[in-house]
């Protein structure tokens, strides 16, 4: 048995030689029964090929001579291979694959085992596997339509009850409290006393039919048409109902050391905020009459102004959800009471109607952080900054627009003074000097220098957050 080299291993080729006739080898016939397997559903094929002579026709004599030598040898032989043949061809069908013949080789090789045979069909095997293939493709197919039509409707119903669920925007007075009402509000506004002047709008004293007294701030809104309910152009209505959920929110604030919003207004060129009255006037007033010595304010109440207010901001930052910045936070919107006790107002009126962080009147002012400048981004750290501001004010009596900072001696405000006279020799020459006399008082107030310093780092990573701070600066009062 041989089998070429250069045949695939799906070839199987058996060459069966008989030499019957010793010298005359090249006389006997020559069997080669090939196997093609191209594929396990292919049959086989067999190919009988006998040649009565390798160069021709051989003769009667040789024909004979060769029977006579060998008489019984050669016809069982060929009839058992006519036989092989006819029983590999009943149980192999033809195949379709057209007849090839290779060459033979004259050095033999292992012969590698054929695989085996498959008696499928391979039409049979090829429809079902395409009609495999179809019945997936349509599965497959239709579930992803499906899915997609689940995704879409799901989609159409988030934007139908997210529709339904957006407030309504309310025109008119709106009250928070039992103890006004919008009709009496709307009619006792054009009454209102002016208190004072801000940049984000004026403060007015009104009183109600029932002889409540309530802070009254109006904010113009000419460049804020977001601010007003008309339909205009220029107004949306989704800017529209994010003032309203704000106003909302600020509604909501429930805290000693912050004011809360009563009820608002909103009309064609304004909106009123009504606030609780108090008739103690701001933290700005109290220290202009310190000032002029009309007033006279120890360490321990300024101490306590501090700590209120850094409770105040502790409550917005960290207690309420969602979260209020005051992005306003300066002597005159802190308020005190006839204890000195500071309430905190305006709180998130200045971006209450602002588009964005970015927003120019968030970064004005001597009390605003150096990164409101530099990159318009007001964080809660730039309220603890604000918060070290007033801190210094308490400390040093001095409000800073006070020329003494604007000249080569204040060093360029209040923040870098105080930072010089802690360096200094004596970092009590920054004190107030009618705080002055009680040793234990004047630690106290060099270790809040230091509080205040903290609070006005450059960096907002440097300074503390206000829970943090309302620690520091109750154990320090604590001393």
């Amino acid at each position: 048995m041989q089998v070429p080299r250069f045949w695939s291993p799906l070839q199987i080729q058996f060459t069966f030689d008989f030499h019957g006739l010793g010298e005359n080898w090249h006389l006997a016939p020559l069997l080669i029964l090939r196997i093609d397997r191209f594929s396990p559903y292919y049959p086989a094929q067999v190919i009988l090929f006998v040649f009565p002579s390798k160069f021709g026709s051989c003769s009667m004599e040789q024909r004979d001579r060769m029977t006579s030598k060998n008489p019984t040898k050669t016809p069982p032989l060929l009839a058992t291979l006519l036989l092989l043949l006819a029983f590999l061809a009943l149980c192999a069908p033809a195949a379709s694959q057209p007849l090839h013949s290779e060459p033979m080789a004259t050095q033999s090789s292992p012969p590698s085992p054929a695989p085996p045979q498959s008696t499928i069909p391979r039409a049979q095997v090829g429809g079902a596997a395409r009609l495999r293939r179809i019945a997936l493709g349509v599965l497959f197919g239709s579930l992803s339509g499906f899915l997609l039509a689940l995704a879409f409707l799901y989609a159409i119903r988030v934007a139908i009850l997210h529709a339904k669920s957006a407030p309504a925007i309310v025109k008119g007075p709106v009250s928070f409290t039992p103890q006004i009402s919008p009709k009496n509000l709307l009619a006792a506004l054009p009454s209102a006393q002016p208190l004072a002047h801000g940049p984000h709008g004026n403060y007015y004293k009104l009183t109600l039919d029932n002889d409540l007294t309530v802070a009254v701030k109006r904010l113009d809104a000419a460049n804020r048409p977001e601010a007003s309910p008309s339909m205009s152009p220029s107004t949306s209505k989704s800017d529209m109902r994010r003032v309203q959920r704000q106003l909302e929110a600020l509604a909501r604030v429930r805290h000693q050391n912050v004011m809360t919003l009563k009820a608002y207004v909103r009309e064609a060129d304004r909106l009123s905020l009504v606030y609780d009255f108090i008739p103690g006037g701001s933290l700005e007033d109290v220290m202009k009459r310190v000032r002029s010595q009309q007033v006279s304010l120890n360490w321990d109440a300024r101490s306590r102004i501090a700590v209120g207010i850094a409770r105040g901001l502790k409550h917005l930052h960290f207690e309420f959800n969602p979260r209020i910045l005051h992005c306003n936070l300066k002597p005159s919107n802190v308020m005190l009471d006839e204890g000195f006790e500071p309430v905190l107002a305006d709180c998130g009126v200045a971006r209450l109607i602002a588009a964005g962080s970015g927003d120019p009147e968030l970064c004005s002012g001597l009390y605003a952080a150096p990164e409101c400048y530099q990159s318009s981004r007001y964080t809660d750290k730039s309220d603890v900054y604000a918060l070290g501001m007033i801190l210094g004010v308490l400390l040093t009596g001095r409000d800073p627009t006070d020329p003494f900072f604007s000249g080569e001696t204040g060093r360029g405000g209040l923040a870098r003074w105080l930072r010089h006279m802690q360096q200094s020799a004596d970092p009590k020459e920054a004190l107030d000097s009618s705080i002055l006399g009680d040793e234990v008082e004047e630690e106290e107030m060099l270790m809040a220098i230091r509080v205040a310093i903290v609070c006005l780092s450059d960096s907002p990573i440097d300074r503390p957050s206000s829970d943090e701070l309302v620690a520091m600066l109750t154990q320090l009062h604590s001393l």
